[in-house]
């Protein structure tokens, strides 16, 4: 943690006081905001206030004013200037300098008045506690928060209950319970529940666990992580077995081999991204109060290990402002970014002072810590101005540099208002005052968040990752022939002044989304202007443990992967998090939940065992087709028109299909009919339906359309749900295309514009920034 008194740092400043530049002034010139399009869109969707018809009835000016008086007003419980804090504050978010995260900007002067965005919340072995815990989730994401949960201490399925005499379903089964309340809930009218489970992986349900979201349509609203224990962890590196723990007796009940356990572990994440990996030990060492409780989950992005009933207010500085033209060229602007770390923590701790929390043990829990969570978005940007490669030891060292002066900074304040109002209350006894290190207002101050819709509002890159694309191209829903060039405009500005700026480079860039093996960019430039799938996966392990060494929770970050990435590498991912201190870790490897795993009824007799035809590699003869066949003909919206999809059977099942694609023609018309002759030729073939529907559904265009709460995502996807609803009809399970609004968990096309989805920092989110968020 370091002493704060009075000393020299690297930067040459002392920090007792607030250095030069960094004291900033009530009277400052009161800004006018400047936000892009996408920023404005973002603000209209889901932060501005509303009639109860919907009528959006404040401007982005508003929203700051109205946030800024709220927060501010807890100055005057501590003798301070509210109106002076509150142009300060106003400032701060207008100016893009700062941002807190979402419930605040949503909710603050609002009746909800609920401004935290991360919750961890007990689940203890009694029904009594699960449905408790269950009401309070219910609660806290109509108020606009997340949820984690370690499910660790629920007894194992088939477990003893004395009370009932009988066997217990184990902690999967009630995981769904809260999934389904998830469903239910719309979190404040604007954003989607969102949670995190975390198993312990000595859990005698581990293996379950890990292997749960192999099949994607369960447990859609909640991100997994595994607890690897130090124990686990170096069984694994020795070769060595270790004991599953019963959590209601505390017995050993059996023993795994620690590598074999491992390797489901990589499997499962190579397959679908999840779960993730979270090093328990390491964050408890690191948990400032142990006295009070130990970490046993975090917020659903895994950036915020909490205590049972804790939350914490989370807000980042912009990086991409933070530079200034130096002698030498663009530099760090260390005055500018520590006026504003100041600013920022005095602003979230005012927050605590102010928020309105959904339960009494919440607010009893937060105020007894105080814990707020600074953290950084636009990094990429950071870099790409600084003319530093994200992969390089330079850009290491930039994040290591920026990091540490952050916290230094935070820590410094918090200090100061400690003295100026007063420790947080459970610091007697916390592992600040066994080092002896000063009293501080919060038990801690900075986080990494992902940062998903407040970078959109900013106009800066997301968190600590890497830019997703340079350039690419945005459709028009409504026009099927407007296309509309986008493209980062520092990498723009950079091609401009290198002189290889133009019109047929830009068409490149945006068709592959890099600027990396084109002959027109220079080789320096291509070093510098990285993006997500440019960089190796060690580096994006290097740069999340950069970050960690000065952050007090954890990093939001994902280690993006290409699609030929194989179980090894994620194996070496897992590794080298551990040995580099990260608190950690998630990957998604590219590609690997494009499409939903189907489970169609298998035909009768068919069993496991049974050989697969489209396994056997003797030639196969297509039956013949008798003369009079029966069927049903589907219409499906398409985002190309209405598709008319009939399917026909014999004595076998699904012989043949024929599509009409309405009134349209030309190229979607004939694509589907492609589609279809394809598709009758594999099924009398003899090609299973739910092969045939697994390669087709999750296909995306740029034109997405719902149907019945559905979503559909392309002709292919229609005709393979097609496929999919007639073998749910055939089996007597009533009619299918009745959706439940579940988009499901895949990626695809935004459900906003039709662009790509990104799976980032443990999120879903569209990658050309048009404001859709699955976490906000």
């Amino acid at each position: 943690m370091g002493d704060f008194e009075a000393r020299e740092d690297l930067f040459g400043e002392r920090v007792d006081a607030p250095p030069a530049g960094e004291s900033g002034s009530f009277e400052s010139e009161i800004l006018e905001p400047e936000l892009s399009e996408n920023a404005v869109t973002v603000l209209r969707k889901r932060y501005l206030r509303r009639t109860p018809e919907g009528e959006v009835t404040e401007s982005p000016r508003d929203m700051f004013w109205r946030v800024a008086r709220t927060v501010a007003s807890a100055e005057e419980g501590f003798g301070g200037d509210s109106e002076g804090r509150a142009i300060e504050f106003y400032n701060l978010m207008a100016g893009r300098e700062f941002l807190p995260n979402s419930p605040t900007l949503m909710n603050a002067g609002r009746e909800l008045g609920q401004l935290s965005a991360c919750f961890v919340l007990p689940v203890e072995d009694s029904m009594e506690s699960i449905f408790e815990a269950v009401k309070h989730t219910a609660l806290i994401h109509k108020s606009g928060g997340g949820t984690g949960f370690s499910f660790s201490r629920v007894r194992p399925r088939d477990d003893a209950v004395h009370s009932t005499k009988g066997v217990s379903s184990g902690p999967l089964s009630f995981m769904t319970v809260f999934d389904k309340a998830t469903e239910t809930v719309k979190q404040g009218g604007v954003r989607r529940g969102a949670n995190m489970a975390v198993l312990r992986v000595d859990h005698p349900d581990i293996e379950d666990f890990i292997d749960v979201k192999r099949d994607m349509k369960r447990l859609n609203n909640f991100n997994l992580s595994v607890a690897a224990t130090d124990r686990f962890m170096d069984a694994v590196d020795k070769g060595e077995r270790y004991d599953l723990v019963n959590p209601r007796t505390g017995d050993a009940t059996a023993s795994l081999d620690a590598g074999e356990v491992f390797g489901r572990l990589v499997d499962a994440a190579w397959s679908s991204g999840e779960p993730g990996l979270i090093f328990i030990d390491r964050m408890n060492e690191a948990n400032p109060t142990p006295h009070v409780g130990e970490i046993e989950a975090t917020n659903p992005c895994g950036e915020q290990p909490l205590l049972p009933y804790e939350a914490c207010n989370l807000g980042s500085v912009n990086l991409s402002l933070m530079v200034k033209e130096g002698e030498a060229g663009p530099e760090v602007d260390w005055p500018r970014l520590g006026r504003v770390v100041r600013q920022a923590v005095r602003f979230l701790d005012d927050v605590i002072e102010v928020n309105r929390f959904p339960l009494e043990q919440i607010d009893r829990m937060v105020r007894g810590n105080r814990k707020i969570g600074l953290g950084v978005m636009g990094f990429a940007d950071l870099l790409y101005r600084l003319g530093i490669p994200y992969d390089s030891q330079e850009g290491l060292d930039m994040a290591e540099n920026v990091m540490s002066f952050v916290a230094d900074r935070a820590r410094q304040t918090s200090t100061e208002l400690a003295r100026e109002r007063e420790p947080f209350p459970n610091f007697r006894g916390s592992t600040y005052e066994r080092q002896g290190l000063p009293p501080m207002r919060n038990a801690t101050v900075t986080t990494i968040a992902p940062t998903g819709s407040i970078s959109i509002i900013a106009g800066c890159s997301s968190g600590v990752e890497p830019a997703f694309a340079l350039a690419y191209i945005r459709r028009n829903l409504l026009d099927e022939g407007d296309e509309l060039r986008e493209v980062n405009p520092l990498f723009a500005e950079a091609a401009g002044k290198g002189g290889f700026l133009s019109d047929e480079l830009l068409d490149r860039v945006a068709e592959q989304g890099s600027c990396r093996g084109l002959d027109q960019v220079p080789e320096e430039a291509a070093r510098v202007f990285v993006t997500s799938h440019d960089i190796s996966p060690s580096w994006h392990v290097r740069m999340q443990a950069a970050f960690q060494k000065y952050t007090d929770n954890a990093v939001s970050k994902t280690v993006n992967m290409p699609s030929s990435a194989t179980r090894d590498d994620v194996a070496d991912v897992f590794t080298l998090a551990r040995s580099l201190n990260c608190k950690g870790v998630t990957i998604y490897r590219d590609g690997s939940r494009d499409r939903q795993v189907l489970n169609i009824d298998r035909a009768e007799g068919e069993t496991e065992e049974s050989e697969s035809p489209v396994a056997s590699l003797q030639p196969r003869k297509p039956r013949s087709r008798p003369e009079l066949t029966t069927g049903t003909t589907r219409r499906i919206q398409t985002g190309c028109g209405k598709l008319y999809v009939t399917i026909n059977s014999d004595e076998n099942g699904p012989f043949e299909i024929f599509t009409q694609m309405g009134k349209a023609g030309g190229c979607a018309a004939s694509q589907a009919e492609a589609i279809s002759r394809l598709v009758s030729l594999a099924l009398r073939s003899g090609i299973p339906p739910g092969e045939i529907c697994s390669e087709l559904m999750g296909i995306s265009c740029h034109r997405v359309v719902w149907q019945k709460g559905v979503r559909i995502m392309s002709c292919a996807d229609a005709i393979g749900k097609a496929i999919q609803w007639h073998g749910t009809e055939s089996a007597g399970r009533g009619d299918p295309a009745e959706g439940d609004g579940n988009p499901g968990n895949h990626a695809g096309a935004c459900p906003n514009c039709g662009g790509p989805l990104k799976y980032e920092s443990g999120c879903v989110s569209c990658a050309l920034n048009c404001g859709y968020s699955e976490c906000g």
